[in-house]
């Protein structure tokens, strides 16, 4: 089955071809480095290296660029605020980032760009725009004309109406148009900025993503763009006008856009006391629970974060640690050779359709689901059966596979640090099953629940997990 995009520039799925065989060149706008990385970043950050990983899986070769906005009003607004210098804070935040990224168990982009190390290539291209006729200068500042690129808005679908209602709050009387922005703004003395054929300077936001992903991708065309949702207008939408002015040519084939993440609702400010930063999300629920709250919808749906929903997620995340610690024990010291299982297969196949339709890892979770249910049965049915062990293994370690090549989650059951009494209290209960004093065996189980550790007994003996 070929793989289908839901192209946010045509408004439907369409079948993904990239420009040269099987090389895709992939960008997606990074983060800018005011402040901590938030679990909307994180879902940007995983949601889009996981499609990376599929799209390597499936025969293609993706080089992947995200950029770092580190210049930026919101950096030099943080500074003045901290009493610091907007490098300090950018370079502070990019160590943070790079952390979190570790924390989450995410990879880094194949390339990752500094706005401040590309200003010479934007300085050149706002040059060309100039020349095109395409951008304006007015006092040092220079401005991109919207009404020369006749397709404006075709990204976001708006009407110019609509765009003028959302920017008329942007006054700023050296512009032609109130829906022109900025390419180069004029720097104070004491903000930072670069030397231009328009005097002292840096650049705007939306010229930084068209210049590196060119730059960087070395093409005039991207095979995919990601990003946010929110995003889409201006941002997105003006990147599609400088670069097709500037080139001739389409700036993206595929444009993917990942639905927003809210907290009860409400959209996630540090004055409403529900920032969530990711090193306080992954040190509370881990980097795993995390993944499992993401992939269980899919990545253009807005999602809501509540403790009820990463509570569902932990459970998830449990049912398919309890198989794998159930196998690990029945398959200790076994030298088992794989064999091929008519179910493993038929899950397999959904699992990849419904990635295939457009990385529906919502639908794809739930087949493993499944999976992992059939395996429990078998686990349970068939001890007679000659190719037991084998089956157990075979359907085991590609679920793992897939969770590890997919998902970006590797599983450790059990192997979390137990205290001297939960260690004491899980063999006292062990040993009263031996003794088949079951009510003891009950009591036991209720206290290890009351410390947050789950135990259940098979075939193989006892196990437990931690909710």
């Amino acid at each position: 089955m070929a793989i289908q995009i839901y192209n946010s520039l045509t408004k439907k799925k369409e079948e993904f071809i990239p420009q040269t065989g099987k090389n895709v060149k992939m960008y997606c706008c990074g983060v800018t480095v005011y402040d901590k990385c938030h679990i909307g970043h994180a879902r940007s950050l995983y949601i889009f290296d996981m499609i990376k990983r599929y799209l390597n899986l499936r025969g293609f070769n993706v080089y992947f660029v995200r950029n770092i906005t580190d210049v930026d009003d919101k950096i030099i607004n943080k500074a003045k605020e901290l009493k610091s210098s907007s490098e300090e804070v950018a370079q502070r935040n990019i160590d943070g980032y790079y952390n979190d990224l570790k924390l989450l168990e995410v990879d880094k982009a194949d390339c990752e760009p500094r706005a401040t190390e590309n200003i010479e290539a934007m300085v050149e291209y706002i040059k060309e725009l100039i020349g095109k006729g395409y951008a304006y200068e007015v006092s040092g500042n220079v401005y991109y004309e919207v009404k020369k690129f006749k397709e404006y808005g075709k990204l976001s679908g708006q009407s110019i109406e609509h765009m003028l209602d959302a920017v008329r709050i942007e006054t700023d009387i050296n512009k032609k148009d109130p829906l022109d922005f900025a390419l180069w703004k004029k720097s104070s003395d004491e903000d930072p900025g670069w030397n231009s054929p328009w005097g002292r300077g840096r650049p705007g936001w939306h010229i930084e993503c068209s210049c590196m992903s060119m730059k960087h991708l070395n093409t005039q065309t991207l095979d995919i763009h990601a990003g946010g949702r929110d995003l889409i207008f201006p941002h997105h939408e003006n990147e599609v006008a400088q670069s097709e002015a500037l080139s001739g040519k389409p700036f993206a084939r595929y444009w993917i856009h990942l639905g927003l993440l809210t907290i009860r609702a409400q959209k996630m400010a540090k004055s409403l006391g529900n920032f969530i930063t990711v090193e306080d999300a992954v040190g509370k629920y881990s980097a795993n629970v995390l993944k499992m709250f993401y992939i269980s919808s899919h990545y253009a749906s807005p999602i809501d974060f509540s403790e009820e929903k990463m509570a569902d997620a932990r459970k998830a995340l449990g049912r398919f640690e309890v198989l794998i610690l159930k196998a690990e024990e029945l398959l200790k010291e076994k030298n088992v050779d794989p064999c091929e299982v008519e179910f493993v297969n038929n899950f397999k196949e959904k699992f990849f359709e419904s990635m295939d339709d457009d990385f529906n890892s919502a639908k794809a979770l739930g087949y493993l689901f499944e999976w992992t249910n059939e395996t429990n049965k078998f686990f349970d049915r068939n001890k007679d059966d000659s190719d037991y062990y084998a089956i157990i293994a075979s359907s085991v370690n590609q679920l793992k596979e897939l969770f590890k090549n997919v998902f970006m989650i590797t599983f450790a059951p059990g192997k979390e640090e137990l205290t001297e009494e939960e260690q004491s209290l899980l063999k006292q209960r062990q040993e009263a099953r031996l003794n088949k004093d079951y009510k003891k065996s009950d009591e036991l189980r209720d206290l290890l629940k009351n410390k947050n550790i789950i135990v259940e007994d098979s075939k193989a003996g006892q196990t437990w997990r931690r909710l």
